[in-house]
């Protein structure tokens, strides 16, 4: 599988609006490639992601029809909408940042995309993907794996990224700034690309690269 000539693809798992080291590596590709093929694997960002509140950091995750443990491909993972986690991340979200800078210019566009329903899991992260890439300013072409390769030629041009960022890792080379209650308790690298939007807003492009 050989992609466009010249061009560098990341090819990545699905996230739940991925941390900051996903997008510090995805301004250096050309184009995005969403594995859709693989199992869903738990303990990752395919559906949790971290933000900062007054106490620390904060988990978001989204609740699974089969659970955590499922071994299910992961464009067929549903999401568990018998209770309204979308409703309760969002007050989390405007708890925990409506003092930003940036939050009121995104209020009602994020919004609006916690109030959309969604059955799969891959359908919410692509939306989430496509949310932040847009007001990030990021114009990468993406794209779905058509099927399942357990690996990549060195002259295929494609990074090979699945599973390699993990919960708990904090990454290398990762900007800093000024988070909301980074003066309580200190700075946390790698959260949600949510809050670097939300604290940065449209300077934080810059910062990733």
């Amino acid at each position: 599988m050989t992609e466009q000539s010249g061009n560098k693809t990341l090819l990545i798992e699905s996230q739940y609006f991925p941390p900051i080291c996903f997008y510090k590596t995805l301004i250096e590709a050309d184009i995005l490639k969403i594995e859709r093929y693989e199992h869903y694997q738990k303990v990752s960002y395919r559906n949790r992601c971290y933000v900062a509140g007054p106490n620390g950091k904060i988990l978001l995750s989204v609740p699974l029809s089969k659970g955590k443990n499922q071994r299910t491909i992961m464009k067929d993972v549903r999401i568990s909408n018998e209770e309204n986690w979308q409703g309760l991340h969002w007050k989390t979200l405007t708890s925990a940042y409506r003092r930003s800078p940036w939050f009121e210019y995104f209020e009602n566009d994020l919004e609006g995309l916690y109030e959309q329903k969604f059955d799969f899991l891959l359908d919410w992260n692509m939306a989430c993907l496509e949310w932040a890439n847009k007001v990030l300013g990021i114009s990468k072409a993406v794209t779905l794996t058509d099927q399942f390769e357990k690996s990549y030629d060195a002259g295929t041009g494609i990074l090979d990224k699945r599973d390699h960022f993990v919960p708990g890792e904090s990454g290398d080379n990762l900007p800093t700034y000024n988070q909301v209650f980074g003066e309580r308790t200190g700075f946390f690298p790698n959260l949600s690309i949510l809050d670097l939007l939300f604290c940065e807003g449209k300077r934080g492009l810059e910062l990733l690269k």
